[in-house]
């Protein structure tokens, strides 16, 4: 019985360590992932530094914060990318 005992507690921890080496293996890309998302964020935020919109959401997010206030002009542009622009810019300079 004592070795029978011994088999078990020994095949469990192998399997536990398997089963932990396998979890590490499959979550690998998914971190890899948000990782490169998290990257590109930032660098396409740098890339927004000189536009207009951007600098225009820096200073309405700084007068905003200034006062306490969320978001209190609601811009729209009628390009996605101007947009972008502005929400970085008013995240940036709210955040501030």
């Amino acid at each position: 019985m004592k070795i029978n005992l011994r088999n078990w507690t020994m095949a469990a921890a192998l399997g536990v360590g398997m089963a932990g080496g396998a979890a590490h293996t499959v979550a690998a890309p998914f971190f890899q992932e948000r990782d490169h998302r998290q990257r590109d964020e930032q660098q396409h935020e740098q890339d927004y530094t000189k536009n207009r919109n951007y600098q225009q959401g820096m200073r309405e997010g700084r007068d905003d914060n200034a006062r306490n206030r969320d978001h209190s002009k609601k811009r729209h542009f009628k390009k996605d990318e101007d947009q972008r622009a502005y929400e970085a810019g008013y995240q940036k300079g709210h955040s501030k």
